[in-house]
């Protein structure tokens, strides 16, 4: 099982993108995430974590997202392998956003709509998984669901 669930502080505004022949939306950003004690400083001790959101969530996401806000998000860790110039393996690691929530607001109609956009449009941001290789190498068409 490989599910995470976060809540943190934006630490930029999010920013939309497009990528891939699709023209699939795509927002990459840091989440900073209290780890729930102090330094011996008395300091919080906080992660920022690499979070991506893809498709319509992620056009829904950068419409009502700005730094500071607080937001859940519930995922899946990923982690990319590379070689470096040396020859050796590095990793990077970041969250893959299923779904999010936001925790404050400004305007508390804000969640009730964006929520309703994002459920709406959920499915129409299919065309993303064709251009993702499946964990197990799997094409779309060969998943059995």
């Amino acid at each position: 099982m490989n599910n995470v669930v976060l809540v943190g502080r934006l630490t930029k505004d999010p920013e939309l993108r497009y990528v891939g022949e699709k023209n699939n939306a795509l927002t990459n950003f840091s989440l900073a995430v209290d780890r729930g004690y102090k330094s011996l400083q008395g300091e919080n001790k906080v992660d920022f974590i690499n979070i991506e959101v893809w498709g319509k969530q992620a056009e829904v996401f950068c419409t009502y997202m700005t730094k500071g806000r607080m937001v859940g998000i519930e995922g899946k860790i990923i982690v990319d392998r590379y070689k470096n110039e040396n020859g050796e393996n590095r990793y990077i690691t970041r969250i893959r956003a299923n779904s999010f929530k936001f925790i404050d607001s400004k305007n508390k109609n804000i969640d009730a709509v964006a929520v309703e956009e994002v459920e709406e449009n959920y499915y129409d941001s299919y065309s993303l998984f064709s251009e993702v290789e499946t964990e197990r190498g799997l094409s779309v068409e060969e998943l059995p669901f």
